[in-house]
C-alpha cells in the first residue's frame, strides 16, 4: 500500500481563535490567491472565547452569537478549515505537519497560534466526575449541563477566568465559593483597592470569597443510581479540602487558575522558547518560515520593558494580523504592546491599562473615588506621561486615556483635568486636539 501524499498549502495556521483569524486577514490583505489552511482541534467555527461565561449564564442563547466572524468567513477568504483535527507533530526540516489521523500537510509558511492551556495544579482526587476547567466552549457546555439552581460550586482561582466562570454560575443560580491563593482576587490585573471593591461586590451577591488559601484535595463519595442516562455508580464530588485545613461542601469544582502558553507542539519541533515561544519583530520564530502569535508567544511589553506572555484577546488578533502580513511578504514591524483588560463581572465593569500597580520613586498617582464608593479611578504618571490606569464602576473616558498611553503623549498641559468631569478632547491643547480628532 502506497503512503498518501501530503496535502499542500502555501500557508498553514494552527489555531482558529483571534490570532489565527488575524493571520488569515493579514495574509489576504497582501495575497489574494495563496492557499490557506486553518487547523484546530476544536470542532467549532471560530468563536469568541470571552463569551463562554455569557453562554454559561444564558445571556448568549444562539450559537451564531458566539461566532467571532460570520459563518461564511472561511469560504469568503478561501480558507480550508480542518476543524476537529489535532496536529501531533511539526517537521520543520521538510516543512510538514502530521495530524492525529495520520494526514500529512505540507506548508510553505506556518503560523503557530495554539493559545494557552489551563494551568491545573496537583490536587488529590482531582481526576473524575464533577471537576471542570473553563477555557473552551465545550467546557462551558459541560458546566452548563451539570449546574443548576440547587448546585453548589467551588471555583479555584480568583483571576479573570475564575471570576468569569463564577459570573456565569451566579447567573444560573449556583451558590459559588471562590478560593484564591493570592491575598486578593484579580491580583494580576487590579490594584488592592480595585480588588477589594470586586470582593465586596461578589459577597453582596451572596458568593463567598476566600483568599490566601488554596484547594489541596477533592472529597468524593461513591453514589449509587444514575445521574445521567447510561451512567451507573460514580465517585461524585462532595467537597474540597483547603491548605488551611478548612473543608467546603460542594457539588462541583471549576479549576480556573489561569492559562500558560500552550507550547508543547512547538517544543517538540525544536522551536526556541522560554515561558512562551520567542518571536522577533515580524512575529517570526527561530525558524525562518514559522511564525507564532497570540497567547502562546512572548512579546515585548513597551511600558514594563520586558518580554513576557500577554494573554489578551485584542493583542492576539493584532499579532496574528501582523504575522499574516509578514508571512505574505509585506514587511511589517510589530513593536510590542502593553497590558489592557476590559471586563465586567456581575454588573461591575472595570478597565485596567498598562502599569496599573506601579508605585515608588518617579511615579505619581491621581485618584478619584465615587460619592457612593461604587466607582474608583486611578491614573499613574511617569516623566509627564500616563503609564497606567484603573477604572472600576465608572469606565467613562478610559478609551481616551488608553490612547494617550499608547501614543506616549505628555499631559502636563491638561493633567489637572484627567479625572474630572470636564476631561475630554476639549481640554487638550489645540494641536493635540486636532491630531486626536483627525485620528
Amino acid at each position: 500500500m502506497t503512503a498518501k501524499k501530503a496535502l499542500k498549502f502555501d500557508y498553514v495556521i494552527i489555531g482558529n481563535s483571534a490570532a489565527g483569524i488575524g493571520a488569515v486577514e493579514g495574509i489576504r490583505n497582501v495575497d489574494a490567491k495563496g492557499s490557506i489552511a486553518i487547523i484546530s482541534d476544536e470542532r467549532y467555527h471560530t468563536y469568541s472565547r470571552p463569551l463562554i461565561s455569557y453562554y454559561l449564564g444564558k445571556k448568549v442563547t444562539s450559537d451564531s452569537n458566539m461566532y467571532y466572524r460570520p459563518k461564511g468567513f472561511y469560504k469568503h477568504h478561501g480558507v480550508e478549515a480542518l476543524l476537529g483535527r489535532k496536529v501531533v507533530s511539526i517537521d520543520k526540516r521538510i516543512k510538514e505537519l502530521v495530524l492525529a489521523d495520520g494526514t500529512k500537510i505540507a506548508f510553505k509558511k506556518l503560523m503557530v497560534a495554539t493559545g494557552g492551556a489551563p494551568f491545573v495544579p496537583p490536587i488529590k482526587d482531582l481526576e473524575g466526575e464533577d471537576v471542570y476547567t473553563f477555557t473552551t466552549w465545550d467546557e462551558a457546555k459541560k458546566v452548563a449541563k451539570a449546574a443548576g439552581p440547587d448546585t453548589t460550586a467551588v471555583v479555584i482561582g480568583g483571576g479573570l477566568i475564575g471570576l468569569k466562570a463564577a459570573e456565569g454560575l451566579i447567573e444560573i443560580g449556583v451558590k459559588v465559593t471562590i478560593v484564591e491563593l493570592a491575598d486578593r482576587i484579580f491580583s494580576t490585573i487590579l490594584d488592592v483597592k480595585g480588588s477589594k471593591m470586586f470582593e465586596t461586590h461578589l459577597k453582596n451577591l451572596g458568593s463567598k470569597v476566600i483568599t490566601g488559601d488554596t484547594v489541596t484535595a477533592i472529597k468524593r463519595k461513591a453514589e449509587s443510581g444514575k445521574r445521567e442516562k447510561g451512567k451507573g455508580k460514580e465517585d461524585r464530588v462532595t467537597g474540597v479540602v483547603l491548605k488551611s485545613g478548612k473543608e467546603i461542601a460542594c457539588d462541583m469544582v471549576i479549576v480556573a487558575i489561569g492559562v500558560v502558553p500552550n507550547t508543547a507542539l512547538a517544543k517538540t519541533a525544536g522551536i526556541k522558547m522560554e515561558r512562551g515561544i520567542i518571536v522577533d519583530g515580524h512575529l517570526r520564530t527561530s525558524e525562518k518560515d514559522i511564525y507564532a502569535a497570540g497567547d502562546v508567544v512572548e512579546t515585548f511589553d513597551v511600558l514594563r520593558k520586558v518580554r513576557r506572555p500577554q494573554p489578551i484577546w485584542p493583542n492576539a488578533y493584532t499579532q496574528g494580523y501582523a504575522a499574516g502580513l509578514n508571512m505574505a511578504g509585506f514587511i511589517f514591524e510589530y513593536e510590542g504592546s502593553f497590558g489592557m483588560n476590559s471586563v465586567e463581572v456581575c454588573g461591575l465593569p472595570t478597565i485596567t491599562v498598562g502599569m496599573y500597580d506601579a508605585a515608588g520613586k518617579g511615579f505619581e498617582e491621581i485618584v478619584k473615588s465615587g460619592p457612593e464608593k461604587d466607582s474608583y479611578k486611578k491614573i499613574i504618571l511617569k516623566d509627564d506621561r500616563i503609564v497606567g490606569a484603573v477604572f472600576v464602576g465608572d469606565i467613562d473616558r478610559a478609551g481616551i486615556v488608553t490612547g494617550l498611553i499608547k501614543d506616549r503623549v505628555k499631559v502636563s498641559d491638561f493633567k489637572k483635568y484627567l479625572l474630572t468631569d470636564e476631561f475630554g478632547y476639549a481640554v487638550f491643547p489645540k494641536e493635540l486636539r486636532k491630531e486626536r480628532l483627525y485620528k
